[in-house]
Parts: C-alpha cells; sequence; structure tokens
C-alpha cells in the first residue's frame, strides 16, 4: 500500500511543477507592452517574406 502513496505524491507534484510552468509563461506573455507585441509579430512576418536562400 505504500507505493500507491509514493505515486500519489509525483502525481500531486508533478501538476503543481506544471502549475508553476504555466504561470511563469503566462507572467512572461503580459510582461510584454501591445506595441512590443506588434514589433514582433511584424518582424516575423517580415521574416517570413524575405526569399529563403
Amino acid at each position: 500500500m505504500r507505493w500507491w502513496k509514493v505515486v500519489g505524491l509525483a502525481a500531486f507534484v508533478g501538476v503543481a511543477a506544471t502549475g508553476v510552468v504555466v504561470v511563469r509563461a503566462e507572467r512572461r506573455r503580459r510582461a510584454y507592452t501591445p506595441e512590443q507585441i506588434r514589433d514582433r509579430l511584424r518582424e516575423r512576418v517580415a521574416e517570413t517574406e524575405e526569399p529563403a536562400g
């Protein structure tokens, strides 16, 4: 019966770690101003429009 406790604890730690990763990503995403987001999108579009090679 003890191994069920270990599996349960491991699952709990996994869920908590996933939550931490999601929160960090959300904080990073929200740290950008709308102008910065527009600039980055324009840069990406310009990169895709350049001929390769």
